[in-house]
Parts: C-alpha cells; sequence; structure tokens
C-alpha cells in the first residue's frame, strides 16, 4: 500500500515516512538519529530498512539527524546539488549521494518523483510529487508564498502534506520573537500563514484530494485546532466536504494514512508525467553535471 505517516513535524524537527511495497522512503531527518530510529520502531520499520532519505532542504529541523542516520545504516541521500554542496562538509564520511533534479522528475524504486522549487531562506529548496501506480502525494514543507509552478504541479493530488506554519493573530501578539524574526516568518521566502495554506489548499482541491495533513506547526503561534478550522472552513466554503483534515504533532508519529482509497474520476489531466527518466545512478562530481533553469517562481 502506499502510505505515509509523519513521524514528527515542527520548528523542533521534521521527517515524515513514505511506504510502497518493500520502499521505506524518509523524507527529511530533522530529528535526532536515535529519535527518528525510536520513531520508526514506533510504526513497524527499522532504521537498518529504509531504502533512502529525500531531502526538501539544508535547515538543521529538516536534516538534524542525518550524519548520524546515514552513517550508521548507509542509506542513499536524494538531493539536489546546491543541498549536497552546503551539507556534505559536515558530514564527516563520503555519503551516497544521489543528485536529483530541481524541475524535474525521477523514477527511484518504483516510485515516480516530481520536484519543483519552492520560495523558501534556503539554498535550493523543493516540493514533491510522488506517484506510485495512479496515486499521488504532495509534500510541500517550508514556503513563503504559493507559486503557480507549485499550482501546477500539485494539482490533482490524492494526499497532500503541507505546512500551516503560524495562526497571522498569534505571531503579531507573540512577545517572545523580536520584530526581525516575525518579519523573516511571515516573509516571502519564510512560512505559510493558517489562511495561506487555507486558501491554497481550497484552490487546489479537485474530486481526487481525499486528505490534507497538516505540519510545521508552531509551536508558540499556532495549534492544531485553529490550523485545522481554517482548512476545513475554506474547503466547505468551495464545497469540498468529503476532504479529511489532520495535524502532525512534533512529539509523536501520526498513524499510516492510505495515498487513496476512494476509487478516482478518470480524468486525464491527472495521469502522471509520459516520460520519466530511469533510476538515478551514485552522485557524480558536481562539475560533472550541466545546470539550466527550469521554471520561474
Amino acid at each position: 500500500m502506499f502510505q505515509l505517516t509523519i513521524l514528527g513535524s515542527g520548528s523542533s524537527g521534521n521527517c515524515a515516512l513514505i511506504t510502497a511495497g518493500d520502499v521505506r522512503l524518509l523524507v527529511d531527518a530533522g530529528l535526532s538519529a536515535r529519535e527518528i530510529t525510536t520513531r520508526l520502531a514506533a510504526v513497524g520499520v527499522a532504521a537498518a530498512d529504509l531504502t533512502a532519505v529525500l531531502l526538501t532542504h539544508e535547515h538543521g529541523d529538516h536534516t538534524r539527524g542525518l550524519r548520524i542516520l546515514t552513517q550508521k545504516h548507509e542509506i542513499p541521500i536524494l538531493c539536489n546539488a546546491m543541498t549536497r554542496e552546503v551539507l556534505r562538509d559536515g558530514m564527516g564520511a563520503p555519503r551516497d549521494w544521489r543528485i536529483v533534479p530541481t524541475g524535474g522528475e525521477f523514477e527511484f524504486a518504483g516510485m515516480e518523483i516530481g520536484t519543483f522549487s519552492v520560495p523558501h531562506d534556503a539554498v535550493d529548496p523543493m516540493g514533491f510529487v510522488l506517484r506510485h501506480g495512479d496515486c499521488s502525494l504532495g509534500v510541500l514543507s517550508d514556503v513563503g508564498h504559493v507559486t503557480g509552478v507549485m499550482r501546477a504541479r500539485l494539482h490533482g493530488v490524492d494526499t497532500l502534506f503541507i505546512e500551516a506554519n503560524y495562526d497571522e493573530n498569534l505571531l503579531s501578539a507573540d512577545k517572545k520573537r523580536p520584530w526581525s524574526t516575525k518579519q523573516r516568518i511571515s516573509s516571502r521566502h519564510g512560512h505559510l500563514s493558517n489562511d495561506q495554506t487555507a486558501e491554497f489548499v481550497a484552490e487546489l482541491a479537485t474530486e481526487r484530494l481525499e486528505r490534507v495533513l497538516l505540519g510545521h506547526l508552531s509551536r508558540d503561534c499556532n495549534h492544531p485546532d485553529l490550523a485545522s478550522a481554517c482548512v476545513l472552513k475554506a474547503l466547505r466554503t468551495k464545497d469540498w466536504h468529503a476532504v479529511e483534515v489532520h495535524c502532525a504533532r512534533p512529539d509523536a508519529p501520526t498513524p499510516w494514512y492510505p495515498v487513496r482509497l476512494r476509487r478516482p474520476p478518470p480524468l486525464a489531466e491527472f495521469a502522471p508525467p509520459a516520460a520519466v527518466p530511469a533510476t538515478l545512478p551514485p552522485a557524480a562530481p558536481l562539475q560533472a553535471f550541466s545546470w539550466r533553469q527550469l521554471e520561474l517562481l
């Protein structure tokens, strides 16, 4: 079954697990390696059985456990070239880097994975659409504002994992954060508010969309009830009453969620791309690659 669980999501660390058949794909490794291993065991998966780690970007709350986890278990790391350049000097011994394109598609272990650029204050952050069979999962982590590329890539997914970082009123009233930090959070390269996420989810919704998983909720400037109510209201306003909305927790894994349960409508526009490159080889030195801009924000 194509399914996922969020092992933990919040400012303290972000990590999700996607499975399909024998594939065990970790998305980000922002918890400690020990905590990732413990939470994997809690959902019935051994860390040694991980197929790879797929990275959205290099920030510590998405990579904190990466060095030790991949050192102990020799797990391949899927990321783009710029993210590797930022991370690899701090990794110690060489790793099995698999360089993936930003704004393209590739095949890995039977999954078709599409990547796209997102606006965030990291070196080259990405979002993903993962397909297995005729099911599709969208993953959108830290992002400052919604772009046309994001709309196009995520339209028609069955399940969407997306951040809803802060409530605008709570962030404005927060006394712990200086003005400069609040400005970074709410900037066009910061994070999405509940209202921004709700508007985007309602815009993306189709008859295929079954559930929305909200992540990266601020502990001080958000609450699961506020975030889920905001997204549900936006969906109901547009008559999408069957879509489930759940919030990930920072301190414990979510239940397993199937990417799709219902039979989808036979709409051609939701079909996966026709041409997908072959399985990625291990990463070559950076100078061996030729890069060109594929997308505009």
